[in-house]
Formats: structure tokens, sequence, C-alpha cells
């Protein structure tokens, strides 16, 4: 309906955004779990920002580049830098509770890849559940939360304008929402491998519904795993923070063996190589842990993190968290604008969901909470007008169509895992391919919400396949065992997946220009 907008997720992202839209229009903010069943909520690591004068907004943008290996797309990474960190302020002016030294002054910290103090945190390593209670709690009386409701097909008009979604709960009741504008906020792909720092349920939903609507996604092989989850009897139990590294934690080996000494930033780099080269030591036989000796007083500084320990019966007397490598952050995904339109009408993308250059093939630290509050202020900005939308719905004149034969989610998570894990190479990624061929279904309706979600996996899950197959070069958080170097010849360019279309390569200028022409909408 007209001044109705459409929000579906609830991450930070999501939350940012519904609270800064205009109070004319009643927001449906959609979410498929609880309102803080979200990765972001469960966020350990801080915000990035520049705060201190002897930082500067070119040295938090060049960290970016460096940490995203030149993949990113300058434009985006300024607009985070510049309009997060005002964003940043404006939080904490409204009353974001933000961690202090003695002097009243905002801490500040440090993690990889940055050449600066400038990791803001709340609550220790509590940053994402501050932010998301506080954000929540700031909610305006415009914004109708709907829980337990997975979104399962966007709708269009007859002109292929996005004007609304179906939502399916557990139960089975079909829910129907239109409005001016749908925004997906639905976070990454954690869940799509066995070990992951997301929440269980970050299955790539987003992206499985914005592919099958018709919408362009990118870089999807470039897919960050963090190198401490913390591991204890088999089974990863959430982060540990890149904080404690930038506190004074080492990466050692169950021989007390240092193996970050030959790496340059040691401990602090990026995290595609120290995810690699924790990957390498449990390769070997190795148990790893962090030694936490160098860190004063751990237990203050990470509460959360202490207690997790305590409560899995791990002894900080030892001065030793057993920890594993585990999927963490999507930096491809729907591919999106300044204004975070994507390539159809009406549907819009932010947080972790959407790709727009910002993270390039590896996400500097810290950069994710950022772009939600950057982000999701934008595209709130934007959606300050209303526009005539025509709501009749493009009806699917379809049968129903039977589920296709899929993987159960545990071993599609263990297929994902060794053939576009870490390190890839083409004949792992070919048999998983073929493996995970099958018909596109037009109409989902019908099906079970869990049947949905289980079929939405296997669709993010080939696109990525298929990303990691087209890029012949290892960069970032993409490794080739079979091509081990970059390929100066694919800097800068994108893998670009669209339904009914052969993958096919492009960049971020290229696809700004086809977007303008066509839809009159990229500014």
């Amino acid at each position: 309906m007209k001044n109705h907008i459409l929000i579906i997720g609830s991450g930070i992202a999501a939350l940012q955004c519904a609270r800064l839209l205009p109070s004319h229009k009643t927001i449906h903010l959609i979410t498929k779990r609880e309102i803080y069943e979200s990765s972001s909520y469960y966020a350990q690591g801080g915000i990035a920002t520049v705060w201190h004068h002897e930082d500067s907004f070119s040295s938090h943008e060049q960290d970016t580049h460096e940490a995203g290996v030149n993949h990113t797309n300058h434009e985006m990474v300024q607009l985070l830098v510049r309009e997060g960190h005002i964003a940043t302020k404006e939080l904490i002016q409204a009353g974001l509770p933000v961690d202090r030294t003695s002097d009243g002054e905002v801490s500040l910290g440090l993690e990889g890849a940055h050449s600066h103090h400038r990791i803001i945190h709340s609550g220790g390593d509590a940053t994402g559940k501050n932010t998301i209670e506080f954000l929540y709690k700031t909610l305006p009386s415009n914004v109708i939360v709907h829980e337990q409701e997975c979104a399962i097909q966007l709708i269009k008009n007859p002109e292929q304008r996005v004007i609304g979604v179906y939502t399916k709960n557990v139960e089975g009741a079909l829910y129907r929402y239109t409005g001016e504008a749908v925004i997906l906020a639905t976070g990454g792909i954690g869940s799509l491998y066995p070990q992951t720092s997301n929440c269980e349920n970050s299955f790539g939903d987003g992206i499985a519904l914005a592919y099958l609507a018709g919408a362009t996604v990118a870089d999807l092989e470039f897919i960050q795993f963090h190198p401490t989850l913390l591991f204890q009897e088999g089974k990863t139990h959430g982060l540990v923070s890149e904080a404690v590294r930038g506190a004074g934690a080492r990466f050692v080996n169950e021989q007390q063996h240092y193996f970050m000494e030959d790496y340059p930033q040691r401990d602090l780099a990026p995290r595609h190589i120290t995810a690699k080269a924790v990957y390498d030591q449990i390769k070997q036989g190795h148990t790893v842990f962090l030694d936490i000796s160098c860190v004063e007083n751990f237990t203050t500084q990470f509460p959360s993190i202490a207690k997790k320990c305590s409560d899995l019966s791990i002894s900080l007397e030892t001065q030793r968290i057993p920890i594993t490598v585990g999927s963490h952050f999507l930096m491809g995904g729907i591919m999106t604008n300044v204004n975070s339109e994507t390539s159809l009408p009406g549907l819009y993308a932010i947080g972790e969901v959407a790709c727009n250059g910002i993270h390039g093939a590896n996400r500097l630290a810290s950069n994710s909470l950022l772009e939600g509050l950057a982000f999701g202020k934008r595209l709130a900005k934007h959606l300050h007008t209303s526009c005539e939308i025509d709501y009749t719905e493009n009806v699917i004149t379809t049968q129903k169509e039977q589920l296709p034969s899929l993987m159960t989610p545990s071993v599609l998570q263990q297929h994902m895992m060794h053939a576009v894990g870490i390190i890839r190479n083409e004949h792992d990624l070919d048999q998983l391919s073929t493996q995970l061929q099958q018909p596109l279904l037009q109409d989902v309706r019908h099906l079970t919400q869990l049947d949905i979600e289980h079929y939405f996996m296997h669709i993010t899950a080939q696109l990525i396949v298929q990303a990691a197959l087209a890029r012949k070069e290892s960069r970032g958080g993409h490794i080739r065992s079979d091509y081990p170097q970059s390929d100066n010849s694919l800097t800068q360019t994108l893998f670009i997946q669209q339904k009914d279309q052969p993958i096919y390569r492009g960049t971020w200028y290229e696809f700004t220009q086809t977007q303008t022409t066509t839809y009159g909408i990229f500014q």
C-alpha cells in the first residue's frame, strides 16, 4: 500500500533504517525468528570509525581497500567511512552507551588490518547486543514488528516492479504484504557451513529471494572465515572477538608454538590470512589456542567470552582458549548502488545481504556494524518521498511444483566446507555443482516454511559454487589451490549472476551505467 514500507530482517541495518524512516509511513519489520535472533545481536566486535585526531578518514579508507585486496568500490568505501562516522556519532549522542576511559573519553580498540585504534565497543564484547537493544527500544510507533514470519516470495506488478512479499510461519499460515519499497536486510550465509559465528538460521534467504525474482548478485565467492571460533568438545560456541588479539592475545598450537611470527601484522593480519594459518595448523593435526597471558584483566575486558568459557568448563587459569575456524561474513550479495537500490525497481538491500563493493574480497574488521548504521540511515533518507505505484499483482499461473530432491542441511554444510570452504579447487567445485543442479521453482507458497528454507539453502549454495568456479585465481577470502596467485586481469572484475542467464563479468562502473540507462534511478 502507499506509504507502507516493508523491511525483511531485524539486524543493525534493518533497525537503523526502520527508526529513521519518515513518521508518516507505516513500516512493517518482518523477521523469521524473534527480534533479537540476528547475527548483529551476537556481534562481539565493535564499530570501526575514525575518532581520534591522529586518525583520518583517508587512513580508514586505505585500510579498507587493503583488507579488501583492492577489489573495493572506492566511492562506496568513502561513503561508508564518512557517513558511518556521522551515524555513529549521532547514535552515541542519542544515548548508546559506549565504553570510555577513566577520563571519560570514548575508548578505542585495535583490530586486525587497522592502522589506528578506532574500534568503539559497548559493554566490552557485547557491542552487538547493546546496539540492537538500543535501536529496538528507540523504534518509533509507526514501526510494526512481525516475528516468526519467513519471507518466501517477492511480489511484482506487471511492470516488473517489486511491490511486496509473501511470508509464512512455522504453522503454515501465509501472509501477504505490499508497499512502495521492499528492503532486504536478511544477513549472511554462515549456516551454509557446519561451523559459523552467525545465527543458526543464516541460510542466505535474501539472496535466494532476490535471485529468484530476477535481481543481480555478485562476489558470492568471497566468504570470510573467522580464525577464532570458541571450540570445545568438537563443537563451536560462538566467536572469540578479534579485539582479544588487539589486546595482546596470540595464536599458538598445543606445543605452545607461535605460528604467526613470519606474517606481516602477525596476529592482527587480515582475516583471510589468519584463518588460513589456523586452518593449516588444524590440517596438520594440531590443536589451536589463543594465548591470553598478555591480556590484562581479561574477564573485565571481555566478560561475555569469560562467562562462555566458564559455562563450558574452560579454565582461564591455563591462559589458553581453544579455537577453530568457521564461516563469518559474506562480502558478496545482492548488487546495490549508493542508495541501496538493486537492479529491480522497488527492491532495496542493506547490510550483509547487499553487495556494494565496500568489503571487496575481504572485509576489514568491525566495518560491518558501521555499514549497517551508515546505509540504514542513507536508505531511510532516500525513501522520504513517496511514489505512485500500480499494486496489481503479476499473477503466477503455475501448477504446484514439487520440491526437488535435496541434501539434508547437515550433508550440504559438510559438502560446502569441503568444496567451497577456505581452500577450493575445480574438481571439488565441479562435483558439488553437479550435485546441486536442480530446476528453479516459480511459486513456493504451497511448501512449508522449513522446506522453503531448505530450498533457499540450495539455491544460494549453488550460486556460491558457480562464482567460485568462475574466479580462476586466489584473492582475499577466495583461495584456489589450483590457481594460487592473483590474476591482475581480474582486478576489479565482478562475476555477476542473474536468473536465466549464464554468469558474466562486469565492473561497478558498468553496473551503475547500465542501471542508470534502464531505470533512471542510479545516481
